[in-house]
């Protein structure tokens, strides 16, 4: 076993006794960002650690400003910039300062929004801060709800490269809190996560920090023609530091978590955002993701259709400076046997079986899992009551893994023997989300590692 497996399988032991304490609990079901109208960000450099321990030159945005979690990471510089969360309809400024010595320029572009800036130098995309002295302002009218990216728009191949890349979230109108677009767009959801994929090459980091700064605001001293990245990240960390939770005080520069944890039944909106060159694949075990809007905007064939034009697929391909707002459900449909073990009193489906229509009329309210006649919806009804297809067997001729429970229902403890298991005290399924890109499952070439999650599905509190 290399240093780098033996690190992980060390962090995956930290991550099982958390899990067990609970503390993933802290996980909440909307997205960790600042909320507000104004918000000034300042561009700074710093480092972040890599999956494999190392230590990369960065550059970010970074704000003073809480989080809607109420923490912060106190205006140091973070990877990805601060999540950005305004309503639809705000008048949104931001405030931009650059304070990377080493920079000369640095700006920001918002893709979708309609922009006026004032102040700095003007570049080739927008005006652009010059120095610590010299701040830009971009404002906007949030007119449309979705997920959008902002990036440096000054020479962005190498900025974005870098880090100075961020998700911004325009929430609607009406139903804010349980739609991504408002009242008939096909946006309802309980939870929703963030997916934010970028990459990196740590030689032109090298390059950046060893030798930009003799030649400040000359990217010609970077060779972008061999750009090649080795290290990939889901919202500023790999595997397995995308699955600790959200400030994790060892990354104080990589607040976010990549964790996805849900209920069956939930409808889990993951908002993906791709923030480098390439386009990644993200692979999601378990079931289907259904893709409802692309670049801030339903597809739907007309307003009030509904997302009538998405499309169901197990891989999303995120593009370049693209985003991607996605629907994941699970019940267990199909699996073809009961994932609880047990009759479950008034489970009736919400939707048809084989067509996916629509059945009796009768909604259920989000989070409740219960419709307004009591039927669950957080089970595939049509495996309730079938038996396990396998006979276990006997303990003696089992392998045992710190997240079995003994048994294979969800919500159930089954005999162990003593010392074995013990750190799946939520009886949760656990199902691996990772880049279909299979190199891109590493660190510098050795697995595991890079742009590689899991969702933990824990079992129904109804």
């Amino acid at each position: 076993m290399n240093i780098q497996q033996n690190k992980f399988l060390k962090k995956i032991a930290i991550l099982a006794s958390m899990l067990s304490m609970g503390i993933a609990s802290m996980a909440q079901a909307a997205i960790v960002g600042v909320e507000d109208t104004t918000f000034n960000l300042v561009a700074k450099d710093g480092y972040i650690t890599s999956g494999d321990g190392d230590s990369l030159y960065m550059w970010g945005y970074s704000t003073t400003e809480t989080h809607n979690n109420g923490l912060s990471t106190n205006g140091g510089m973070q990877y990805p910039g601060p999540t950005l969360i305004v309503n639809e309809g705000d008048s949104v400024t931001i405030n931009l300062t650059n304070e990377i010595s080493i920079l000369g320029k640095v700006s920001i572009v918002f893709p979708g929004q309609k922009v006026t800036a004032t102040g700095g130098a003007t570049g080739l995309m927008t005006n652009e801060s010059t120095g610590a002295a010299d701040t830009v302002s971009y404002t906007f009218t949030a007119t449309h709800p979705g997920t959008y990216i902002y990036h440096s728009g000054t020479n962005p191949e190498l900025h974005t490269e870098m880090g100075l890349v961020g998700a911004l979230i325009i929430r609607p109108s009406t139903d804010p809190e349980t739609t991504a677009y408002g009242p008939d767009s096909g946006s309802d959801f309980e939870v929703e996560n963030l997916y934010l994929v970028s990459q990196v090459d740590a030689d032109i980091h090298n390059q950046v920090e060893l030798g930009y700064s003799f030649a400040p605001a000359d990217p010609s001293h970077v060779n972008m023609s061999q750009q090649k990245p080795a290290q990939w990240f889901i919202n500023g960390r790999s595997l397995s530091d995308d699955l600790f939770p959200d400030f994790a005080p060892w990354l104080p520069t990589q607040p976010y978590s990549a964790l996805v944890i849900m209920q069956p039944g939930d409808r889990t909106l993951i908002r993906f955002v791709g923030a480098s060159r390439d386009t990644h694949p993200p692979h999601l075990h378990g079931n289907n993701g259904t893709i409802i809007a692309r670049d801030g905007r339903v597809m739907q064939t007309a307003s009030g259709a509904g997302a009538d034009l998405s499309v169901s697929d197990n891989t999303i391909s995120v593009v370049s400076l693209a985003t991607h707002d996605v629907i994941w459900t699970w019940t267990g449909k199909d699996i073809g046997w009961d994932i609880y073990g047990d009759l479950v009193p008034n489970c009736v489906d919400l939707v048809d079986n084989h067509t996916g229509a629509a059945t009796s009329g009768t909604p259920y309210s989000p989070g409740d899992g219960f419709d307004d006649e009591g039927h669950n919806a957080w089970e595939w009804c049509e495996d309730d009551g079938k038996p396990f297809p396998v006979v276990l067997p006997e303990l003696q001729d089992m392998t045992f893994g710190g997240f079995y429970s003994g048994s294979p229902f969800m919500n159930d403890n089954g005999s162990l023997p003593p010392g074995e298991g013990g750190l799946n005290l939520w009886n949760a399924f656990i199902y691996p989300w990772h880049s279909h890109t299979e190199f891109e499952l590493t660190n510098n070439d050795v697995f595991p590692g890079g742009m590689f999650t899991a969702v933990v599905i824990i079992p129904p509190t109804p």
